[in-house]
């Protein structure tokens, strides 16, 4: 028979186990969520930048968009100097000190941006910039993974990176307003902004509790090195596939709407707004549908509507078409994004992980570096669009395939600081 006062403690349990959700865990971490929100709003307003004004660029420059695709790559290379050096740092150092010094690195050379005199200065610029815009990432996405509750981690991770879409909405709606009138400069003027907030994060933002508690233990132990583990292999592969395939959907977008599609940059701003609307949407989704089917699911069934949207993103025949398919297919590809800070600190220890965070987000910028090359190699002018649906699919493919595969082994599956599952 069943103890009355067993069950009744059983069902308190379940009621606690239920409650409270992600959303309420976040609050009393509202601070670094927002810094990592903001970093990444910062981020993807200041690279968006330069994406969108690419025609204008080339034309104030003398050079053509495939020239400056080797921009893009020589941003890609800073990244994967930014990624692997800051999580060397953020390891070593803190990562509330990476963080801070990335955000400043980025918006100084995004301002200087504003002043590139030729084709040269601008590569060398945007190749100093990439070092920032990737250590920035690799910091604060560490920061706020070790910094939050397991259970919130999912929509932790989502809130973070729907900051990018945010940002890429707000640089949509500016050159369209600003473009027209006052040419590409002084979109990059704007990108001076992160001072400010790496005023906040230095007066409202923590260190890491699992950083702090990992390097007071270095001291009872030896000094864990990092280890290439099937984990490591995986967060790098999936990352490399995942930026390609970001790169090839949306590095030359503006371009062809602007190109191939005859669009002002008036109207360019609805399809990529509605992207970022459908991004945002999609990656708060996901990080919801994540805790509850798993992040792995949400992954293939993200990337299998980005192989069925790919074509009438690029070459819808209407202008309706466009809008749709912008506001699908944001939801899809950017919502896998949003599970990927949780990934790959998975696939870390603590004493490495933002070092291994970096090294798989450096791979991954590598990866859009060179997916810009190609797609701009195998398809100039009209064929610029097909190019790019071609790369979409082919790297999605293997991005899913890649990710429905689990390692026996997770280091940073459980961290510093939680409740292991027998003692839940």
């Amino acid at each position: 028979m069943t103890d009355p006062a067993s069950s009744q403690t059983s069902m308190q349990q379940d009621f606690s186990d239920a409650s409270p959700d992600s959303l309420t865990l976040l609050r009393p971490h509202w601070r670094v969520t927002f810094a990592a929100f903001m970093g990444w709003f910062l981020d993807a307003f200041d690279q968006t930048a330069l994406l969108l004004t690419m025609p204008d660029i080339a034309r104030d420059l003398g050079c053509t968009i495939g020239a400056l695709s080797s921009v893009l790559m020589a941003q890609a290379i800073g990244r994967a100097i930014g990624n692997t050096s800051w999580g060397w740092l953020a390891d070593r150092y803190g990562r509330r000190m990476a963080f801070m010094i990335g955000v400043v690195w980025f918006g100084v050379f995004s301002g200087l941006t504003a002043l590139a005199w030729s084709y040269l200065a601008l590569m060398v610029i945007q190749f100093a910039f990439g070092i920032g815009f990737g250590g920035e990432w690799t910091a604060s996405a560490a920061l706020l993974m070790e910094s939050v509750p397991a259970k919130a981690r999912p929509m932790a991770s989502a809130l973070m990176m729907s900051g990018y879409e945010m940002g890429f909405l707000l640089a949509a709606g500016v050159q369209a307003v600003v473009l027209p009138h006052f040419g590409w400069r002084p979109m990059f003027i704007i990108g001076l902004a992160p001072a400010l907030l790496a005023l906040f994060i230095r007066m409202g933002v923590k260190e890491s509790p699992v950083w702090l508690k990992s390097k007071a233990d270095q001291t009872k132990r030896e000094k864990v090195r990092f280890r290439l583990d099937a984990a490591a292999l995986q967060a790098i592969g999936l990352m490399a596939l995942l930026e390609f395939q970001k790169a090839a959907i949306f590095n030359f977008y503006p371009t062809i709407l602007r190109g191939p599609h005859h669009l002002t940059p008036a109207q360019v701003f609805w399809p990529v707004g509605l992207y970022c609307i459908g991004s945002l949407v999609g990656k708060l989704l996901c990080g919801r549908l994540a805790e509850r089917f798993g992040e792995i699911r949400v992954m293939i069934g993200a990337l299998l509507v980005v192989i069925a949207s790919i074509w009438p993103f690029l070459s819808g025949p209407t202008y309706l078409v466009l809008l749709v398919s912008a506001f699908v297919i944001g939801g899809a590809a950017s919502g896998v994004f949003a599970l990927v800070p949780h990934y790959l600190a998975q696939r870390f220890p603590s004493d490495t992980r933002s070092f291994g965070m970096g090294l798989g987000y450096a791979i991954g910028s590598i990866g859009q570096g060179v997916a810009a090359k190609l797609i701009s190699a195998f398809g100039r002018g009209p064929a610029l669009s097909t190019s790019a649906e071609l790369f979409v699919v082919g790297s999605t493919v293997l991005a899913a395939l890649v990710a429905a595969v689990r390692p026996r082994y997770l280091p940073g599956e459980h961290m510093e600081g939680d409740a292991r599952p027998e003692e839940a």
